[in-house]
């Protein structure tokens, strides 16, 4: 217990390269009574998990140093009973789908809140009353989600990745820095 007389909520961890709204959320969820560390990418998140098991973590997506599915996939295998959230301001089919294999437990895109977040570590099971969305999507996102989906199959491996999707290398690079994820 602690000060306040009531249980700590646990240990939290939040991955995020944007060291404001790290440290937003890191007030918000500290005052509902989470211990909280930041972490900018998958350097910090290995060292920390040496010393510590976070009980929840909130990782984004597109990090400056790597991707965040690498995250995901380092914290599952540290303690798959970590509930996991992929935070994103690039949501497209590929990557929520590769988050959740990878042992996410949910994906929400930005802009989200600590409600929406903390309600997601409690979604643990399928909804089947999510209505599907009628907007087809375009070529341009199918595109994308086809390079993501490549690069994850390939762990991120650019040169790879080229290769089986039929581009030059410098192309893929250049789609990727024009996109800004990883």
């Amino acid at each position: 217990m602690d000060s306040s007389g009531t249980e700590p909520a646990g240990l939290l961890l939040i991955v995020e390269d944007d060291a404001s709204f790290a440290r937003a959320l890191r007030r918000s969820f500290e005052r509902r009574g989470y211990e909280v560390r930041i972490s900018d990418g998958i350097d910090e998140v290995r060292a920390l998990l040496e010393e510590a098991t976070p009980s929840y973590a909130v990782v984004d997506l597109k990090l400056a140093a790597g991707s965040g599915l690498e995250c995901v996939k380092t914290l599952h295998t540290s303690d798959p009973a970590m509930k996991i959230v992929v935070l994103t301001g690039f949501a497209s089919i590929a990557t929520a789908v590769e988050a959740i294999k990878l042992g996410a437990c949910h994906y929400l895109a930005k802009p989200s809140n600590t409600d929406d977040i903390e309600a997601a570590f409690g979604k643990t099971a399928g909804d089947t009353s999510v209505p599907v969305a009628a907007r087809p999507t375009s070529l341009k996102n199918l595109e994308w989600e086809r390079i993501h989906e490549t690069l994850a199959e390939t762990d991120f491996n650019i040169s790879e990745t080229a290769r089986r999707l039929g581009m030059h290398r410098r192309t893929l690079a250049r789609k990727l820095e024009k996109k800004r994820v990883p």
